[in-house]
């Protein structure tokens, strides 16, 4: 099955748009947990438990896994195979190299970790990314306009009267034969992201920044969905996870991923 059509099945299904963010630290984790045999992966499959009817997605970012070693690529491994089939994974890792090593990124991401969908850095170019293009039924986010500060530095530049973002979109759209791309833009930017979900038509939409980056939710909603009110992906993860550190830390999990969710359903639209 395409990443599409399993986006599309799993958020008709749980009527979500909400993408939960497992950037799990053993600092944060609730002290109860410390004295499992792996904490992180005790942490992970509770907050699944508690979300998997709410979500369209999970996305671990592969950084607070390998800060821990070995163990943390252990517990992301069994993260990744504990959630459920029908819920795509999307391994947020911003690879991009060239070729050979490309090719063994996407590997390690498709084939050992089973990941559903990447993000990927497109400075390096179309040769870097497409070892993770050859595979047809998974989906490639590339990053178009990041939520952080920084991203003023290069993506907002112009060239040839356009700026930088608009131009990723042009090139994805036109590396996107195979029907698996997708692209990353941050809330923190709603008019822009209007342009780019213009350009982009059909195209997935991973949407970081509506938590502790206070991207505004309505305008990110309405501006990132396409015209059936679909294909944005909207990420939180501190403010899911760590909504509480108490025994109730799994309960408060799914207060706050219901929460966004009907939040993000009062302003979609349907086609």
């Amino acid at each position: 099955m395409k990443f599409i059509e399993k986006l599309k099945k799993i958020s008709q299904k749980n009527n979500s748009l909400l993408c939960v963010g497992l950037d799990t630290e053993l600092e944060k984790i609730p002290n109860l947990l410390l004295g499992e045999k792996d904490p992180i992966f005790a942490f992970n499959q509770a907050i699944i438990d508690s979300t998997s009817d709410l979500v369209c997605a999970y996305k671990p970012n592969l950084a607070f896994y390998e800060a821990y070693g070995i163990k943390g690529l252990e517990a992301l491994k069994k993260t990744c195979e504990y959630i459920p089939e029908n819920i795509p994974i999307i391994l947020d890792a911003k690879r991009g190299d060239i070729g050979n090593t490309s090719k063994m990124y996407a590997k390690a991401i498709f084939d050992e970790f089973k990941a559903d969908g990447v993000t990927l850095n497109p400075y390096l170019g179309e040769d870097s990314l497409s070892p993770f293009l050859e595979y047809e039924d998974k989906c490639s986010f590339i990053l178009c306009l990041t939520s952080n500060t920084g991203a003023k530095d290069f993506q907002l530049l112009y060239f040839d009267g356009k700026p930088l973002y608009k131009i990723v979109v042009e090139k994805v759209k036109s590396w996107n034969k195979k029907m698996n791309c997708g692209l990353v833009v941050g809330a923190t930017y709603p008019e822009q992201l209007k342009e780019i979900r213009e350009l982009a038509e059909d195209l997935p939409i991973l949407i970081p920044g509506v938590g502790a980056q206070k991207g505004d939710v309505e305008l990110t909603v309405k501006y990132g969905t396409d015209k059936n009110g679909e294909l944005a992906i909207i990420n939180s993860s501190r403010g899911v996870i760590y909504a509480s550190s108490e025994k109730d830390f799994a309960q408060s999990a799914r207060a706050e991923a219901k929460r966004l969710r009907d939040l993000f359903n009062l302003y979609r639209k349907r086609g």
